[in-house]
Formats: C-alpha cells, structure tokens, sequence
C-alpha cells in the first residue's frame, strides 16, 4: 500500500482549558489522560504498525520548542514546517500538499484529540487512504454518542467502497436538531480528520480558492530548510486570506466522501469533555491530582498538587494549577474561553 504521510496541524492555545492550558504550554503539549501529551500520543497512532511515512508537523514559532522537546525517536525523520502565521486550517494544509509529491497521501490530523482505539484509527486510515487515491477528499465520519451541539455533523450519501459520498456538511446544530440526526441514524460528528492526495488537494483550491492555492504554492516554492524545519516564503504566505478546510473545500466540492469509524473520539475541547474522557468512580467524579470528595456526584477536579476538597457539590468542574483556581459549573465549561485575556491569563478587573 502506498504511505501515508501524517500531516499534524499544531495550533491554538487551548482556552477553554483554562488555566490549564495557556499560552506558554497549550492544550496539545499536556499530558491530561496519562503521561504523555496528546501531541506525543496523536504522534503514536501515526507511526508503525502501520504505512506510515515520517510526519511532517505543521506549527507556528511559539511552539517548535515544545515540539521538539516531546517528539522523543518521532524526531529523527519529522519535520516541522513553521507557519509566520495563523491563517487557519486550509492555508496550513495546503501548505504540507505543496511541500509533497502530487501523489502523496495526506492524512491530516490535530495535534489536540483523543482517541481511545488507536488500532480503528488506523484500520480508517487506511480506508481513506485507498479514497483519497481514488481522488476523493476524504473525512473521518465519527460515531455520534449523543447528540452533542458542539460538534459539525456530515450525513452520508451514496455507498463507496469503505464509507460513504458526503451528502452535506451540517455547522453546530440546536439541541432539536443534533437529537434529529441521532435518531436519523445517517449522521456522523466530522471530527476534523482528513484524506486527501496532494495534487487532487491543490486541483480543488486552485478551481475554489484560486489565490490561496497560487500563494501557499509560492510560499512552499520560496521555503527555507533548517535542518528538520522547513521556513516558508513570509511574504507569500501572511497574505493568504485565512480560512478552515471545511469551508474552503470539504462544503464546496463535489468528490468529498467520509469513512465512518467508531474509535472512542473526543476533541477535548473543554473540562467538560476531558472529564467525560478520563475514569469516573461510582458517583460519576473524576479527580487528578490530590481531592478528597463527600457525596459528590459529577464533580471533575483537575489539581496540580494541591489539596483539593469537595463536599456535597455536583455538576461542577475546580481546577487549581499554578496559583490560579477555576470553579465552574460543569455545563458552563464551553464559556471558560471567554475568560481568558490575549495572553490565556484572566483580564484586570
């Protein structure tokens, strides 16, 4: 079988894990469901057993240094191809397709998910893989366990061998909405995981997206090599107007297609889904770090050494790290974000 090439898109800080994650330590270089991070364990389920070739690992500046210091024997054949700036997803995958040969499988990946069932990972994989060389454009079709409001959904068209065509991309649903589709059963959570083949990838943004292809192009053409960073044209690439792969392409094409894939998915996009993803005792509570609860019942604490006790609370999350305490309710998680100034620091009063 043809290689795969990972493609690990490192970006964002992480505010809704807050104060957790902040600027100088984001969301994927934590280690929140064991020892390692979730960049060191997305790493993991991109290497053998599997055919896959060595990462290229797209970042901005702020975070080579954290890469480099947990990608271990991953590091010996990754590159990092180093952004001058955001500009969201689909200029920094369009990127990676112009840094690779035209027949070149990408499977792109964030740096930031969790995924209890490394071997459905790759067993969808290599489904897409066999799609995206069939030159479609390819999207991980996850599971729904319940109808979340956070999450894009795609529903299914036609059968194709291993998933399915993309019927249409479907924004955050209302809670209605998200339950219809349960119930529909022809519904999957797009959990940002794609297939594609470069060339076909960089055809599709040069007929909808004509500039951004033109420039990610002359971004890659004009890139500076490092030892294992690759420095594409500044220039070239901060003026490409920033846009997400899903609205760039996946919407507007006509070859998008999905393989659907049970594999234990979370985005940990907040406490409230880190909680869900880590054990629970008998009441529900999950704790890391040194607590002590009485009658609780769905209480998620998250200390970094700290004493913490809980008496007699429910649905809510305490996080002490660094100084900083949060103590939210557990259904307000989603807002924690919005606490976080420019720097993931609370803002003066």
């Amino acid at each position: 079988m043809t290689s795969i090439h990972p493609v690990i898109l490192c970006g964002g800080h992480g505010t809704r894990l807050w104060p957790r994650s902040r600027k100088n330590r984001p969301k994927p270089f934590l280690p929140l469901l064991g020892s390692r991070s979730l960049f060191q364990r997305t790493l993991d389920r991109c290497t053998a057993p599997g055919p896959f070739a060595p990462p290229i690992i797209v970042a901005g500046a702020d975070h080579v240094a954290l890469i480099e210091g947990q990608w271990g024997d991953h590091g010996e054949e990754a590159r990092i191809v180093v952004e001058p700036e955001g500009r969201n997803t689909a200029p920094a995958i369009a990127l990676a397709a112009a840094l690779l040969p035209p027949e070149a499988i990408m499977l792109v990946c964030p740096s930031d998910h969790h995924i209890a069932d490394a071997n459905a990972f790759r067993d969808a994989a290599a489904t897409a893989a066999q799609l995206a060389g069939e030159d479609y454009l390819v999207a991980f079709g996850i599971e729904p366990t319940a109808p979340e409001t956070g999450y894009g959904y795609i529903q299914q068209g036609e059968a194709v061998p291993g998933g399915y065509t993309v019927k249409r991309f479907v924004e955050k649903p209302d809670a209605a909405l998200a339950e219809a589709f349960i119930v529909d059963g022809g519904f999957s959570w797009n959990g940002g995981i794609f297939a594609f083949r470069a060339g076909h990838l960089l055809d599709e943004l040069r007929d909808l997206r004509p500039g951004m292809a033109s420039l990610a192009q002359q971004a890659a053409a004009g890139a500076r090599r490092e030892d294992h960073l690759i420095l594409p044209d500044a220039d070239a690439f901060k003026a490409i107007t920033g846009e997400s792969i899903d609205y760039a392409v996946m919407e507007n094409t006509q070859r998008a297609a999905m393989v659907p894939v049970s594999m234990g998915w979370s985005d940990i996009g907040n406490w409230r889904a880190l909680h869900e993803a880590r054990p629970h005792d008998d009441a529900g509570n999950s704790v890391s770090g040194p607590a002590k609860l009485v009658d609780c019942h769905n209480v998620a604490i998250d200390s970094d050494g700290t004493d913490v006790t809980v008496q007699g609370c429910e649905n809510i999350v305490v996080v002490v790290d660094n100084g900083r305490v949060l103590i939210t309710a557990m259904d307000r998680a989603q807002d924690v974000g919005k606490l976080a100034g420019s720097d993931t620091d609370l803002p003066s009063r």
